[in-house]
This record gives C-alpha cells, sequence and structure tokens, in this order.
C-alpha cells in the first residue's frame, strides 16, 4: 500500500471530518503537520472554518528561495539516523540535540520520548519514506489560494530564522495573522498559549477564573538543623546566611530555566516545567550552599498545580513538601513520577522504598538521587 501524500492526508482529514460531523473545524498544526491543513483550506474554503499555523514549515529542504530549509548533507545525516538509529535513546538523543541547534531546546526526558515515539509510530523502512515524503514536499505554491481566516503563530524567544520563515509563510497567505506567543522552546505552558490562541480564532472566551492549572516539576528545598545553627551563630549572623542562601537559590533556579515562588523562613519553594532541570537544580543549591556552613535537604514532585498571579496551590505542591522532609542532609528525595519522567536524562536513582505522607492518601514510592 502506499505510503499518505500531501494529497492522501487532506482525503483523510475529510474522511474524519465526514465520520465524525464535523462541518467546518479550526485546522491547527505545528511545524509540517500545517502542511495538509493548508491544502485542504485551499481547496475546499467551504469545508474549513479558519487554519493555525505554528511555526509553519511549508517546505523541509533548503533552496534558492528558502534559506530556512535543511540542507543536503543534513538530510541525508537525518535519513541515516533513521536507517541507523530509528528507535534507540540515541535517536531521540540525535533528535533533542539536532532542535538544541535551531534554538529549542527540550528538557532531557524527551530522550526517552522521542525514541519511544518513533518505535511506536512505525518500521525505520516507512519512516525513512515518509521522510523523504517530506523532504520532497512544497506547499508555497498553494499559499496564496487559501482563502480562510488564518493565523501564523511564532514563539516571541525563538530564534530570528524562525521569525524570518513565520513572517515569509504570513506573507504568502492573503490577510494571515502573525502573532506571538511567550516561550523558547516547545513546554507544557507553550501548548496552553496555542490552545488559547485557538480559542481566541474560535471566538470563545477565556475562562473566568485567574486560576491556572499547569503540570509542573515542584522543589522544596530545607536547611537541615536551621534552629541549631541559629543558636549556634546568632540571629545577625544567621539573617545574613539566609539572605545569601536564598540569592544562591533564585541563581541556579533562573539557571536551571525554573519559577522562584516563595521564601519560606529556611526554605525555598520553586517549580520547573522539567523534572530533571528541577532534580538538577536542587543538587546544584546544596552544592553553593555548601561553603556557608549549611546544608539542604530537598524533594521533588511533578503534577498538577494551581497558578493563581504568584502563589502555587494543589495537592502536588503539598507532595512536594512532605517529599523533601524525607530526604537527609545533603540529599534529594523524588518521588516515583519523576523517576519515571527522567529516564534517559543520566540522573541515577535508589529505592528509597514506600512512605506515608502526612495528609496525603496512598502510600508512596521514593526514590533518592545518587549522582
Amino acid at each position: 500500500m502506499a505510503l499518505p501524500n500531501l494529497e492522501t492526508r487532506v482525503s483523510d482529514l475529510l474522511t474524519v471530518m465526514d465520520a465524525v460531523g464535523s462541518e467546518r473545524p479550526i485546522l491547527t498544526g505545528v511545524f509540517e503537520s500545517g502542511a495538509p491543513n493548508a491544502l485542504l483550506a485551499a481547496t475546499k474554503a467551504d469545508r474549513v472554518h479558519s487554519m493555525v499555523w505554528a511555526e509553519p514549515t511549508p517546505r523541509f529542504a533548503e533552496a534558492p528561495d528558502y534559506p530556512w530549509g535543511r540542507t543536503p548533507s543534513e538530510l541525508e545525516a537525518e535519513l541515516r539516523d533513521i536507517d541507523q538509529l530509528w528507535g534507540t535513546l540515541a535517536y531521540g538523543r540525535s533528535m533533542v540535540q539536532d532542535e538544541a541547534s535551531r534554538g529549542n531546546v527540550l528538557p532531557d526526558v524527551d530522550v526517552a520520548f522521542m525514541a519511544k515515539a518513533s518505535r511506536n509510530a512505525c518500521t525505520p523502512d516507512v519512516a525513512r519514506a515518509l521522510a523523504k515524503i517530506w523532504y520532497e514536499s512544497d506547499v508555497r505554491a498553494i499559499l496564496p489560494a487559501v482563502q480562510v481566516p488564518t493565523t501564523i503563530l511564532t514563539m516571541g524567544e525563538w530564534a530570528t530564522a524562525d521569525h524570518d520563515r513565520a513572517r515569509y509563510v504570513a506573507s504568502l497567505i492573503p490577510g494571515a495573522q502573525l502573532r506571538e506567543i511567550a516561550g523558547d522552546r516547545w513546554t507544557l505552558e507553550t501548548a496552553l498559549s496555542f490552545a488559547r490562541e485557538v480559542r481566541r480564532v474560535a471566538g470563545v472566551a477565556p475562562p473566568a477564573a485567574d486560576l491556572d492549572r499547569v503540570l509542573a516539576a515542584v522543589l522544596f528545598t530545607d536547611i537541615v538543623g536551621s534552629t541549631e545553627e541559629l543558636s549556634a551563630v546568632g540571629d545577625a549572623e544567621w539573617r545574613s546566611i539566609l539572605r545569601r542562601h536564598d540569592e544562591r537559590a533564585r541563581v541556579e533556579i533562573e539557571r536551571h530555566r525554573g519559577r522562584f515562588i516563595d521564601s519560606a523562613g529556611d526554605g525555598i519553594l520553586a517549580i520547573f516545567d522539567g523534572p530533571a532541570r528541577a532534580v538538577r537544580c536542587a543538587q546544584a543549591i546544596g552544592a553553593s550552599v555548601r561553603d556557608l556552613g549549611i546544608q539542604i535537604r530537598a524533594g521533588v514532585h511533578t503534577g498538577e498545580v494551581e497558578l493563581d498571579g504568584g502563589a502555587v496551590r494543589g495537592i502536588a505542591v503539598h507532595i512536594g513538601a512532605r517529599v523533601a522532609a524525607l530526604a537527609g542532609p545533603s540529599e534529594v528525595v523524588v518521588s516515583q513520577t519523576v523517576r519515571d519522567l527522567t529516564a534517559g536524562s543520566g540522573l541515577t536513582f535508589e529505592d528509597a522504598g514506600e512512605h506515608e505522607l502526612k495528609g496525603v492518601p496512598d502510600r508512596w514510592h521514593l526514590f533518592r538521587v545518587v549522582s
């Protein structure tokens, strides 16, 4: 059976739309996945409400009039990776490194995710054939025929070349709007911004509540033996130590692309969109304050939290605090969720057993970071 080209993909889209009774949907896509949407919008405008295309890629290969594509040597290297590495952690690592070279820094956990996704998608020979189809496709010629309302999205902190490409694509589509969304890489927050743009296009008002729910890695740290330290050095010196502790913690949180939430007495609360960065930040904070004569304990858990202005709430926050309380001096303890999400990150864990967490249902399997 022939593999699907753009025309086949458009036919598949129409078949699905008919099957579910979708008369005029908003077509959304990211990178090259928006190309079939553009073809459908150009050929059957009466079946499309509008189109939202993020970081549009109308063709994959470089051309004299398209400097943003892959060079022949880059395309050959990608095909070699498919032939030799498809489905392996090495393939996931290669994909992450390639994205990083283009300004899209992905969390370490995506190495294992991309390896698994490639295995689940298809066999290497099918992947190679599909890649060649994309390399040879170019929808630029049909973009001036797109007559439906179109929004082109680009990240506000993305590489300049990607901004230029987005502007170029927007210029080819009559009446297209170019809008920026916050971020410099694809994260859950970026995806939520993308969803808000789709809701705006659909004319759906945003939720009235101020609370916003996101998945985050929650980091708690606590100074070990703070009461004893205070008694030993006195109030003035202890305040100086706490001030320097907080300053160094903030530096490490920013360096690991986290968000500082609160400093409560002798500990800090921060959130991250990648659990491996949260763990590494905890290790870095511990190392940075050692010369102050103090040690910290730290806990990390990943779960859904509620953002309300500068505050963070939710059961995941309570779990993170309880996990941190079970760590020993200079230890970082994590929940099983974090351990499972950081496969392939280079972090090593040892089993810390099952525990009851005060005020939290069930028993929780915890792990101690050993590298």
